[in-house]
């Protein structure tokens, strides 16, 4: 059977609940950040960053914690084919916190949760069959249920070819042998466990783990003697992970000293976080050993990806991408907190972004100022008119990839809340309507921890009304708040996007665009997303896409917004726009709604018209640059 996938982990599931404050106890913890865990899925996490096809086989409730996990992986890359929804019991749970470098307390709530609940029943013989490798962690065979699926997981790779290793991933309160306030506890010596885990090392080809888990794999306590009792039962590879010292690889005889072993250099990263250090290392070995790279080269990606997690919050959040790491490794430590070096957390931003949004057909509805202006109207109207918008909206999607809306929360609330979860991308504007000197929304507050509370499937979007000729103290303070906002949404883990239009301020020319996008990414803003004026010549385009990648290769691209333009002129400007891969599509508005809605607010027409008017204009649009978009791809 063709090898489809190089890795498939099995065992633990959970939602992580991180407190987001740090130096304090748990008991003190304010807020939490919800992230995915449990060390197969970090480790599966963490290979698909590194370009590797990965799988998991596990379990989750059927309720809203186990469709996190679930729509997670999905949105990392992962294959979720293995993974049993359980309707009886609930998604595994992980409370964590971060008190200082030694001290990083934990709470597991694995009472009958889905993923110890797995079975023979439950592991897909195709999955593994088409799986270049398997990877085990120790907690699942510390029953006999979840013991006898990963025997089968691992009987099924031997019989089919495929690499088999083990995470030893000693949690003494997961076997029984601590209670549950010790979560913490790396480390319990037990005569079980050791026999347990002894009467399987022969069935794996790679074996990793700390000091300490050698020596419960090993039954001792000296490191060196512990590894020599596990090569009696086993001739894998044998890795050990020891800290701040690195790793050591070990292919034969257990030398004298583990300074004679193989090694791979390390990294001096302070220690912020050693909670899914170990899965992240885990990534980067697989991603060496799979390859077949020389143990110093595969222990270098392993420390590395160690050392990320090691310096950041979260566990798979943590990881890097490949073009992350290779960077890294060509770069070296600027600054041993790597989470405040800026550079390298801008390549961890935008390497890592979740969804395809390479088309980006957009109604943007998100006027506040344009629709009050209008007779009639209500905010209760314009909340209403809101909704048929993105009726509208949802009805020309009907289901398919690349369509959105920009949608405000004053006038808006209520659509922007019921386009949550629907597949639809979510801009939502944060700008005083017509405000130059730009002016926040009120509703951000003067630091703007509002953004604290959006939705995280919201993009951040705001215009600024500005030109190259404003003159240096009126253009600091506009980049000011820019940067305030910006910085805000990198902080809550929301997408940027930056309009400008100068076209309003003074005049323009090929280089006008160009330059402000020169000005905002020197004052250190990197939006995920640019909105630009439809600009008239390719000299135009081509300046202001220079401007922008020579400053990010990796940002999402640009959307042309309308301004209110018939079609027939947005049609010359999406044939112009479509011919550069960075323009990912429009979003335009008043072209869309703007009679419509006047007709709306005084009556003459009902709500069923107008969605059927709208979704006819919007599907319009659509055509029209998906053909330009289409002609340019075959010009090409």
């Amino acid at each position: 059977m063709t090898k489809t996938l190089d890795v498939t982990t099995i065992g633990r599931s959970s939602v992580d609940l991180y407190g987001a404050q740090f130096g304090g106890r748990l008991e003190d913890m304010g807020s939490f950040r919800k992230y995915i865990g449990g060390s197969p899925t970090n480790i599966a996490c963490g290979a698909a960053r590194l370009g590797l096809k990965s799988a998991v086989i596990t379990a989750v409730g059927n309720e809203h914690m186990g469709r996190f996990i679930l729509e997670q992986m999905a949105r990392e890359g992962v294959d979720t084919r293995g993974v049993k929804i359980d309707p009886e019991r609930l998604t595994a749970l992980a409370i964590l916190g971060i008190r200082d470098d030694t001290q990083f307390p934990l709470i597991f709530y694995r009472e009958n949760c889905a993923d110890m609940a797995l079975g023979v029943d439950d592991v897909d013989d195709a999955l593994i069959a088409t799986s270049r490798s398997v990877v085990v962690t120790g907690t699942h065979l510390s029953n006999t249920r979840t013991e006898a699926a990963v025997l089968k997981a691992l009987e099924i790779a031997r019989r089919t070819g495929a690499r088999t290793a083990l995470d030893i991933d000693y949690r003494p309160n997961l076997w029984g042998v601590a209670g549950h306030g010790d979560g913490e506890n790396r480390f319990v010596e037990s005569a079980q466990v050791t026999s347990k885990l002894q009467s399987t090392l022969n069935l794996f080809d790679l074996i990793v783990g700390t000091e300490e888990e050698f020596h419960i794999a090993g039954g001792s306590t000296d490191t060196i003697e512990a590894l020599r009792s596990v090569r009696k039962v086993t001739g894998a590879v044998l890795v050990c992970k020891r800290g701040a010292l690195g790793a050591v690889a070990i292919e034969g005889e257990i030398p004298a000293s583990l300074d004679d072993a193989q090694t791979g250099p390390g990294f001096p990263i302070e220690v912020f976080n050693v909670l899914g250090a170990g899965d992240g290392f885990f990534a980067g070995l697989l991603r060496g050993w799979l390859d077949d790279e020389p143990w110093p080269r595969s222990l270098e990606y392993a420390n590395a990806c160690g050392a990320f997690a090691v310096s950041r919050h979260g566990c798979t959040p943590s990881y890097p991408s490949l073009e992350e790491l290779h960077f890294f490794l060509k770069r070296g430590v600027v600054r041993p907190d790597l989470r405040n070096d800026h550079e390298l957390e801008q390549l961890h931003w935008s390497t890592n972004r979740s969804g395809d949004w390479s088309t980006m057909r957009v109604f943007a509805f998100d006027h506040r100022m344009q629709l009050e202006d209008m007779p009639g109207y209500t905010l209760e109207k314009g909340g209403d008119f809101k909704l048929l918008c993105l009726e509208a909206a949802r009805k020309v999607q009907n289901g398919q990839a690349g369509y959105g809306i920009l949608c405000d929360n004053r006038i808006g609330r209520r659509a922007l809340h019921a386009a949550a979860g629907t597949g639809l991308w979510v801009g939502r504007p944060c700008e005083w309507p017509g405000s130059r000197p730009l002016t926040l929304e009120p509703e951000l507050g003067l630091d703007c921890g509002g953004l604290e509370e959006w939705a995280r499937d919201n993009v951040v979007k705001v215009l600024c009304f500005c030109h190259p000729t404003d003159d240096s103290t009126f253009r600091a303070q506009q980049e000011e708040t820019v940067k305030r906002l910006y910085e805000a949404s990198r902080r809550n883990g929301l997408e940027f996007l930056l309009e400008i239009i100068p076209s309003k301020v003074g005049p323009v020319n090929d280089k006008t665009n160009a330059m402000l996008v020169e000005q905002f990414y020197s004052a250190g803003i990197y939006p995920d997303w640019w909105k630009l004026e439809p600009l008239k010549t390719a000299s135009a385009w081509s300046n202001v896409i220079q401007a922008i990648e020579a400053h990010d290769t990796h940002t999402r691209g640009i959307v042309v917004l309308g301004l209110d333009a018939p079609e027939v002129e947005l049609a010359a400007s999406f044939e112009v726009a479509a011919s550069y891969d960075l323009v990912k599509g429009f979003a335009v508005g008043r072209t869309i709604f703007g009679d419509v809605a006047r007709d709306w607010m005084k009556g003459g027409l009902g709500d069923a018209d107008a969605v059927a008017e709208m979704a006819r204009r919007y599907t319009r649009l659509c055509e029209v640059w998906d053909t330009a978009r289409n002609k340019a791809s075959k010009a090409a």
